[in-house]
């Protein structure tokens, strides 16, 4: 197993793991608000980290060809990294817009 391989698995691993985490946020936090930052911040990590694994496993055998689609899946990651925390804004502005309560220590905890 080479060096580039070794590599390519942590990245999917961490990617995996940062995945995981935002699951069991979803899960386990108490309200809409809370419930989007942990999806979030997580899967957005979670994209980006799984995306360079796939673009350094394509780079393993280095021609033209697989440079250009490692290019091309990296501007995609870029998108996402913009996009996920922009798009999560927005849907928790216009939570809260129409009049999603958040969550407070006192109301709803047991």
């Amino acid at each position: 197993m080479s060096i580039m391989s070794i590599v390519v698995v942590i990245f999917l691993l961490a990617g995996l793991f940062f995945s995981t985490v935002g699951v069991i946020g979803i899960l386990r936090f108490p309200d809409f608000y809370s419930r989007l930052h942990a999806a979030g911040k997580s899967d957005s990590l979670a994209a980006v980290l799984v995306l360079l694994g796939v673009a350094l496993y394509n780079l393993q055998e280095y021609n033209l060809d697989n440079l250009l689609v490692s290019i091309k899946i990296m501007l995609i990651a870029v998108f996402i990294y913009v996009a996920s925390p922009t798009a999560t804004h927005a849907i928790t502005k216009a939570a809260l817009v129409i009049g999603v309560t958040p969550w407070t220590k006192g109301k709803g905890s047991k």
